[in-house]
């Protein structure tokens, strides 16, 4: 099997280990919910999350908010009863994520008090749904995602001047709950996984103002990393995982994994964080993973054995369709005798048109799930290594 459907596959792997709907599934059969349940799932990943409670509650949930990115609605949701699927706008928001805040806040007002809410929570959510404040206009939230998109904010940057605009953001539904008990799940795609800052921290807790709110993250990015480590032993591939989370620079982050893969002793490597980028005014088409990947690419040299993807566990790469990419030393090469200018490329952050003229490219479609990025690298002398690929569950 060569070295490009290998890293597919352990891509694949990631995904499965992390899959929303799966994850809410055995979650739930062990929690053993009591009474009637109302789901608000929000974020990437909220169709399969809805599903997986769907699958274990059944009838018992007596309606459902799903808000999601546009084109991430699993058609299996859509059939199903008492559904309300709300599609919004990620990563600047728009109009439908102030009238997805409304919904949100007008059907946790009618809560009865014979239900317990269940909330699904995975990252997206603080683009796709929204309630400002009184003094705040959707240009004010809009201009500050741009502004944070552009300069590579951090997540705690980003979510602190969240805060000053939103009533929902820092614990805003906490505050509509009112003391009411409910549950909350969690898929993370931020640093040390934490409930308060996931979605800019939608079910945050207050400091010093007691809930009963019950907390849960049940998908993180150090389990589908396990899961890439667990999945290229079955194809005799050792990998090294870096054991801190990649955030930063991008441009360091590329400098630092092709020193740290020339210098490994293993098969390969597999990281797992977000990087950040400051874009240009005028960017063309890319994201994070495709201008990691581009970035390690020009740095090979001729004839080095390695293998890079990279790609966003949500299947998308920033504003694109693209998960990511898998490239190697005949990228640039590639892309170059396909007709394009890969130095433009690169500098003016268009890297998906280097990497789709030198047919690197990969996509997924909509995962059902978002952990953040995961980068593995491999040496071509996987190719011959014992193995079988093994099919996507759904």
């Amino acid at each position: 099997m060569n070295a490009r459907r290998i890293l597919l596959e352990l891509f694949d792997a990631a995904l499965r280990a992390v899959d929303g709907r799966a994850c809410v599934c055995r979650f739930l059969r062990a929690a053993r919910l009591p009474g009637s349940i109302e789901v608000f799932a929000i974020g990437k990943a909220a169709s399969a999350m809805a599903l997986g409670a769907r699958d274990v509650l059944a009838d018992r949930i007596v309606r459902t908010l799903a808000i999601t990115k546009d084109g991430h609605v699993d058609p299996d949701l859509e059939r199903a009863p008492g559904v309300t699927i709300l599609e919004s706008a990620h990563p600047v928001p728009d109009e439908r994520s102030l009238a997805a805040g409304a919904e949100l806040q007008r059907r946790l007002r009618e809560l009865r008090a014979d239900v317990t809410p269940l909330f699904l929570v995975s990252g997206g959510s603080s683009s796709l749904a929204e309630l400002l404040r009184e003094e705040a206009t959707l240009e004010d939230l809009r201009s500050l995602n741009r502004r944070g998109l552009a300069a590579g904010w951090d997540i705690a940057t980003l979510n602190a001047e969240r805060a000053r605009l939103s009533q929902l953001k820092a614990g805003g539904v906490a505050r509509m709950l009112a003391g009411r008990r409910a549950l909350a799940l969690f898929i993370s795609d931020v640093p040390a996984d934490d409930p308060d800052v996931i979605g800019s921290g939608l079910l945050g807790r207050e400091a010093g103002k007691p809930d009963a709110i019950e907390r849960h993250v049940i998908a993180t990015l150090e389990m589908a990393m396990l899961a890439v480590i667990e999945a290229a032993q079955a194809h005799g591939i050792e990998l090294q995982s870096r054991a801190a989370r990649v955030d930063g620079d991008i441009g360091e982050i590329a400098n630092n994994l092709i020193e740290a893969a020339r210098a490994c002793e293993a098969a390969g490597l597999v990281w797992g964080g977000e990087p950040t980028v400051t874009l240009p005014a005028s960017p063309g088409r890319g994201g994070r993973n495709t201008h990691l990947a581009l970035t390690f690419a020009r740095q090979l040299r001729a004839g080095e054995p390695w293998l890079l993807l990279a790609a966003g566990t949500d299947g998308t790469d920033g504003p694109t369709g693209d998960a990511g990419a898998i490239v190697d030393a005949g990228t640039v090469d590639r892309a170059t005798l396909a007709g394009c200018d890969v130095e433009r490329a690169w500098r003016e952050f268009d890297s998906a048109a280097a990497l789709e003229a030198a047919e690197d490219l990969v996509h997924t479609g909509p995962t059902g799930t978002n952990v953040g990025d995961i980068m593995i690298a491999i040496k071509r002398t996987t190719e011959s290594l014992r193995g079988q690929p093994r099919p996507r569950m759904v």
